[in-house]
């Protein structure tokens, strides 16, 4: 097994500190004279450690206040996602392919949930969003990315999860960041609204297996489109293989 630094040693010791405190983000831990004492290290020591946990938004370093426990965002997280399919999706693996199957089986395995219990307030805004799309696709010929993006932020809205909702969303920062490596321009806005509209229909009758056939509609364009464009190495090949396997899969 890896042997772990001093550095990642005095970091979990760090975290620790703060759980068995209960301290919440904005809340102030030990300055670091108090840090050195408590864990019988050096200020260097501590200091290459707060910075190291400042860059995983666990404490935010404020300079002439101390240091405080971080957002905790989910940033990271999302950086780290974009990164690795990045560099899987230029060195030929498959790695926009399996950056899209997971936030798939995400989605497609909550909107059950939602269908049982979505609010009329959220059916009006869902409903509204599409309204949006689909004036865009006449107007300017394809829909905006953010209002894709503010139809799956409201979708789950009413199962009143934060972290859900920061994970959900960390998943499309990171295909965003990365999709500039296939060329979607050519979708059709007007499949596009077609399955959003059909998403919030199968929601609003409250027919979750229908809801999950909806979605899966939609990552099947989003699939598509991945599949067809060109790109480095063997991705379009490796994803194309996954796709065969999982229509078949589902019986397709």
């Amino acid at each position: 097994m890896p042997r772990t630094t001093m550095s990642e040693d005095l970091q979990a010791r760090i975290r620790q500190l703060i759980l068995d405190r209960g301290l919440g983000p904005g809340a102030p831990i030990p300055t670091e004279p108090e840090l050195m004492e408590l864990f019988d290290v050096s200020r260097v020591s501590v200091r290459e450690a707060l910075k190291a946990l400042q860059a995983l938004r666990v404490v935010e370093i404020r300079r002439g206040s101390g240091t405080v426990v971080g957002s905790l965002s989910l940033a990271p997280f999302a950086e780290g996602l974009a990164f690795r399919a990045a560099v899987r999706h230029r060195s030929g693996q498959a790695g926009l392919y399996e950056l899209m199957r997971v936030r798939e089986a995400l989605e497609a395995g909550l909107i059950v949930s939602v269908a049982a219990s979505v609010p009329a307030e959220d059916l009006e805004v869902l409903q509204g969003i599409v309204a949006e799309m689909e004036r865009e696709a006449v107007e300017e010929g394809r829909i905006a990315r953010a209002t894709d993006r503010a139809f799956h932020q409201a979708l789950y809205r009413s199962l009143d999860n934060h972290l859900l909702s920061e994970v959900l969303d960390a998943f499309w920062a990171a295909m965003e960041k990365v999709r500039g490596d296939f060329d979607d321009g050519h979708q059709d806005p007007r499949a596009t609204c077609a399955h959003h509209r059909e998403i919030v229909a199968a929601v609003a009758a409250g027919d979750g297996p229908r809801a999950e056939r909806a979605m899966r509609t939609h990552f099947d364009g989003i699939r598509e489109r991945l599949t067809a464009a060109p790109g480095p190495g063997t991705e379009t090949g490796a994803a194309a293989g996954g796709a065969r396997a999982a229509s078949a899969a589902r019986g397709a």
